[in-house]
Parts: structure tokens; C-alpha cells; sequence
């Protein structure tokens, strides 16, 4: 009889089962509202936690070497076209001698890491701290867990020259904005953004033109930001181009 997988949490660098996992995440609790004054005193050694969350990342990733960013949905089933896709991109960006980042997850990461893994190249995971078990895929040869959104964002704009997004959901969203503000507010120098698959994207793009540009809420060159392609090897072409034309 095969045992039963028991449900396991990551803290951090810390395993928890069973009633040893937490009812909020860490991010759950910085963020919340209404605490009595007690959250003064924690505060500091939450600060603390915050800090050593960046010298980890910071020494573990410093010397990957040039790298290219990859997202997508978590759902993504190895069966989809959009994993080949995924797989593909992690081989083909492998083969330019870059390493892959992706969130570390299933889906469209694992499929990137995967594709990493296979072309020989450098495959990195940067999980999160979730209410629901995720867990770091199996193709991820370097992986950092962290409590922290932000501070796990910050390794992935650190750390890598460009991203590539694949269909995904509300987490692919916040990467993809989260890049777009960075270049268009020139906190980050030139950073290629493609997404990937025109016929996911066309929708949201079509609504930035005829709804944000249309009422002034950005330029007419920040569109000019994203990159929309078909294929894998559109997507390498950009970040190849970018590369020779900018440096890595």
C-alpha cells in the first residue's frame, strides 16, 4: 500500500507538516491591519528576517552569469503547447549560454527549468512562502525559498537582463507590471519584455491602447515596451538581438 503523502510547507529554509503549518504566511502577517502595539516590538527582528532574505539571495545568485527571467501559470499541464513552449524557450536560452530564473513552481516554470536542465545550461527556482503547498520542481538545480514577495521580486529584476512571460495568471500579471513600471519609469535601464503567444495577449495589449493611452494614462512609447511574438524562437531572437546590441 502506498503511503500517504503527507501536505509539507516551506517557512523560508524551514519544512513544516502537520500542525506545524502556520495558519497565515509571513506576508500575510507584515501586511496586516489593526495589530495592537505588541507588532512594535516584532517588528525589528521582522526587519532582520527581511535583510537576511536578501543576503541569501544576493549570495546565492551573484554568480550565475547572465540570465533571462521566465513566467508563466502554475496550472499549466505538461500536456499543454504552452509548457512545450515553456520547455523550449529554457533550452533555446540555455544553448545562448543564459541561465534560466523562473518562480521555481509547476506549470509553465518547471517547464522552463525543465528545458534548462536538458540543454545543459543553469536552472534556478525562486519559490514563495504560500497558504497552499507549491514546492520547489524538481528541474531547479538552484533554488532560494522566500518569506517575501518583494524581496523574491527583487532577485528576479536583479538578476536577470529581460523577461520572457508565457500565458499565465494574476501572479504572471503582477511580474509583467512590475517590469513595465521599473523600465517606464527608468529605475531599470532597457529590459526586453516578450510575451509570448499573440493570441493570449492581444486582448490586454488592445485594451492598454484603447483604454489607458486613450484617456493619457501612459505614452504612446510605452507600448513600445512589449514585445508580443508566436513562437519560442521569436522570443530567443529578441533577447538575442537585445544581447548583441546592448551587452548581457
Amino acid at each position: 500500500m502506498t503511503p500517504m503523502r503527507r501536505p509539507s510547507y516551506r517557512k523560508g529554509p524551514v519544512l513544516l507538516r502537520g500542525k506545524q503549518i502556520p495558519s497565515e504566511t509571513a506576508d500575510a502577517r507584515l501586511l496586516k491591519k489593526h495589530q495592537d502595539a505588541d507588532w512594535l516590538h516584532a517588528d525589528p527582528w521582522r526587519v532582520m528576517r527581511i535583510q537576511a532574505e536578501f543576503i541569501e539571495g544576493f549570495g546565492a545568485l551573484a554568480n550565475i552569469g547572465p540570465a533571462i527571467s521566465v513566467f508563466g501559470s502554475a496550472r499549466t499541464p505538461d500536456t499543454h503547447k504552452h509548457y512545450e513552449y515553456a520547455r523550449e524557450i529554457g533550452s533555446l536560452l540555455a544553448e545562448e549560454n543564459l541561465a534560466v530564473i523562473t518562480g521555481g513552481g509547476p506549470g509553465i516554470m518547471e517547464a522552463a527549468n525543465r528545458g534548462a536542465v536538458e540543454a545543459g545550461g543553469t536552472s534556478v527556482g525562486l519559490g514563495i512562502e504560500l497558504p497552499h503547498e507549491q514546492g520547489m520542481n524538481k528541474w531547479v538545480d538552484l533554488g532560494i525559498n522566500f518569506r517575501y514577495f518583494f524581496a523574491r521580486k527583487m532577485m528576479f529584476v536583479k538578476y536577470s537582463f529581460g523577461f520572457i512571460v508565457l500565458p499565465g495568471g494574476f501572479g504572471t500579471m503582477d511580474e509583467l507590471f512590475e517590469a513595465l513600471t521599473l523600465v517606464q519609469t527608468h529605475k531599470i535601464k532597457s529590459f526586453p519584455i516578450v510575451l509570448v503567444d499573440a493570441a493570449y495577449w492581444t486582448g490586454l495589449v488592445d485594451w492598454l491602447r484603447k483604454a489607458m493611452l486613450a484617456e493619457g494614462n501612459i505614452s504612446p512609447g510605452d507600448l513600445d515596451l512589449i514585445n508580443v511574438v508566436e513562437t519560442p524562437q521569436e522570443a530567443i531572437g529578441i533577447i538575442r538581438e537585445f544581447c548583441n546590441g546592448n551587452g548581457s
